[in-house]
């Protein structure tokens, strides 16, 4: 395959965790990427490090280290990354951002607020649309495109200290489920994927995170947690056109923990 003839997947979160998995098997699978992510300079080497691992794979990766949920960078990225790709389309968008309050609603001066919720919802979930209309309204999204983003279990479940990310995710699934009816004429395919408990650097901003992996653990029929290489395995499966009529859902990727 000639190399301007690849897809390209756009990652928004794609230097570590879920995101960065997906990029490395995407890559292996013969996408061109397009990686947005938000990192310190003292992280840089690791991650610059990620990207050359990538592209000594065979794919052409683009990378942008800035703010993705930040509605006045967005224009700006998004000029960038056109000007980047020319005029190939994205064929698949991935939404892995992590950002968000992690606080109690109550008990302490540091108890979450009003605005914590909004930054966290914006963040986690309304940037994807901000994305996808940003995308779609300047006609760069292929004919047959999938879009993904990550939620958990904690959408419909609470759990200390989670209650933004909570309502987050549930955000997410509302919207991805919308995209999914009213982007369809484009021939746009929106799917959120459930991850289960994933050992991963956003994971463990979780309070009581151990706590969670254990219990995780005492459910999985499979006696292991769920890993990056897992969900991105999936992510790669329902880009196939033989997974083209999956639109609008929430798949589990757990293996089983969800059962019980």
């Amino acid at each position: 395959m000639e190399m301007n003839d690849r897809p390209i997947a756009l990652i928004l979160g794609g230097s570590s965790g879920l995101g960065a998995a997906t990029a490395r098997k995407l890559g292996k699978e013969g996408y061109d990427l397009v990686i947005v992510h938000r990192d310190r300079k003292a992280d840089m080497m690791e991650i610059d490090g990620f990207f050359d691992q990538v592209r000594k794979e065979g794919a052409e990766c683009h990378s942008f280290n800035s703010d993705a949920t930040a509605p006045v960078k967005q224009q700006k990225l998004w000029a960038e990354i056109k000007n980047a790709i020319k005029n190939r389309q994205i064929k698949v968008l991935i939404h892995s951002i992590a950002k968000g309050n992690l606080k109690p609603m109550t008990g302490s001066a540091a108890s979450l607020t009003d605005q914590d919720i909004q930054l966290t919802i914006q963040a986690m979930a309304t940037s994807l649309f901000d994305w996808v209309k940003l995308i779609a309204d300047d006609g760069f999204f292929d004919g047959d495109a999938r879009v993904f983003a990550f939620t958990s279990e904690g959408s419909g479940k609470a759990w200390p200290g989670y209650a933004a990310v909570s309502a987050a995710k549930a955000t997410l699934e509302a919207l991805v489920r919308s995209m999914a009816l009213e982007f369809a004429p484009m021939g746009i395919k929106a799917n959120c994927i459930q991850a289960g408990v994933t050992d991963t650097k956003s994971f463990r901003m979780i309070p009581e995170y151990e706590k969670l992996m254990g219990m995780a653990l005492e459910r999985n029929p499979n006696n292991r947690l769920t890993t990056p290489e897992d969900v991105a395995n999936v992510v790669y499966l329902l880009t196939l056109p033989e997974a083209s009529w999956i639109t609008g859902t929430v798949i589990k990727v757990d293996g089983g923990e969800s059962l019980q």
